[in-house]
């Protein structure tokens, strides 16, 4: 007689539920592999609108970043990239249905004297005035020099910015009544960034780095090179891989009336500040206007003679730069962090949602990513998308905005 028979089944009690559960395994596995199959087909291939329009946001934020379109190109066809691109080609091609006509000038914020009470809340028609005055009873020393004199910066990246508001609902980071800036704190779902309002369009223009044709500089030290206050990225420039130095422009550029560089081609658009110190929009392959003094190319334009554009081709989330003027002729100054755990980034088209809330008439986005940075009196007050670069990238050109 065999020990089976003799003694029965010699294998502890828990054996045979353990077996039953290795030959339950490679079935799960298998349903797991057929909903992860079936998940991608459905993510990848569906023309659910939901799904297809986020499809189109995840790829072209992918394709939009040379060291990050893997993530693009490795997951999903070639075909779909294509098709997901194509939107913004049909896009393109309306940018060049629009230009600035001319005829839509402002008031001009610079000339409002400050001097008193009921001129600096003109001057700064932002503001929430019960928040204004609460702050100032907490902080009686801001107006030691007078309501023209008033200097409040809590914008710094360590900086919890101030109780001051606007009144649509914007926190106040800084108020420079002698430089005539505002610098508030945008956010929203996913996203955050620095709206600067400077009020005096006369103090704007493009000041080139020193050593344009070998390298950039950063932001601050362009400012700090032309007596700027404040300053934010301006033209693109060639960055093979990556890599590159800033030292070469990408298109044309008019730095205070000297022009250099190849235009852009088709769909490209050109700001272009003037000597009546108001910002136009047109064609990047449009002749200069002799009254140019200053000029970058790029694209898309969002707002055009007052006149939102339909950016549908742009709905990516990444790092954005964009410049703008409103209807009282202020200069908007408008830099999204992104590409950071509590900042993805955001589309065109909510950036132009933004200066729509400031009567923006002519606004157009900048060469944004790691270039997009904002700089204010000594010190970035938003985070570049590389951390690495706490100051941001080396440029060919910035918007310099001059202190009085």
């Amino acid at each position: 007689m065999s020990k089976l028979e003799l003694f029965g089944d010699a294998r502890p009690a828990h054996a045979a539920p353990r077996e039953r559960r290795r030959r339950r395994w490679p079935k799960l596995l298998a349903l797991i592999l057929a909903l992860l199959a079936a998940l991608y087909c459905l993510c990848v291939f569906s023309d659910i609108p939901f799904i297809a329009k986020w499809r189109t946001i995840y790829i072209q934020t992918a394709m939009d970043t040379m060291n990050h379109q893997w993530l693009a190109t490795a997951f999903i066809p070639r075909g779909v990239i294509d098709e997901a691109m194509a939107q913004r080609g049909q896009a393109q091609q309306e940018q060049t249905e629009h230009s600035s006509a001319g005829d839509w000038a402002g008031e001009g914020g610079g000339i409002v004297d400050a001097s008193s009470e009921e001129g600096f809340y003109e001057l700064f028609w932002e503001l929430d005035r019960e928040s204004m005055e609460a702050y100032l009873a907490g902080h009686p020393e801001a107006l030691a020099n007078g309501w023209e004199g008033i200097y409040i910066n809590e914008a710094g990246l360590r900086d919890k910015g101030t109780d001051i508001y606007t009144t649509m609902g914007e926190q106040v980071l800084a108020i420079d009544a002698p430089n005539r800036v505002l610098l508030l704190r945008v956010s929203g779902s996913g996203y955050r960034g620095v709206l600067a309002v400077a009020k005096d369009p006369s103090r704007l223009s493009i000041e080139n780095s020193a050593y344009l044709g070998e390298r950039g500089q950063t932001a601050g030290e362009i400012a700090e090179a032309h007596n700027g206050v404040l300053a934010m990225t301006a033209g693109a420039f060639i960055d093979e891989g990556g890599t590159g130095s800033g030292g070469e422009i990408n298109g044309y550029a008019m730095s205070n009336g000297v022009g250099q560089g190849d235009h852009l081609g088709w769909s490209y658009k050109r700001v272009e500040l003037r000597e009546d110190n108001y910002i136009y929009i047109v064609d990047a392959s449009a002749p200069v206007d002799p009254a140019a003094t200053d000029a970058v190319e790029f694209t898309p334009a969002l707002i055009v003679d007052g006149e939102r554009l339909d950016t549908w081709g742009w709905d990516s989330l990444n790092p954005r730069a964009v410049i703008g003027q409103s209807s009282r002729g202020e200069i908007l100054m408008l830099v999204i962090e992104g590409r950071l755990i509590d900042s993805l980034g955001v589309s065109v088209s909510e950036c132009a949602d933004i200066l729509e809330r400031h009567d923006c008439m002519q606004a157009m986005n900048l060469d944004g990513g790691t270039s997009a940075i904002l700089w204010y009196d000594g010190e970035t007050v938003t985070r570049c998308s590389n951390q690495a670069l706490p100051e941001g990238r080396m440029l060919p050109n910035a918007f310099v905005y001059s202190r009085g």
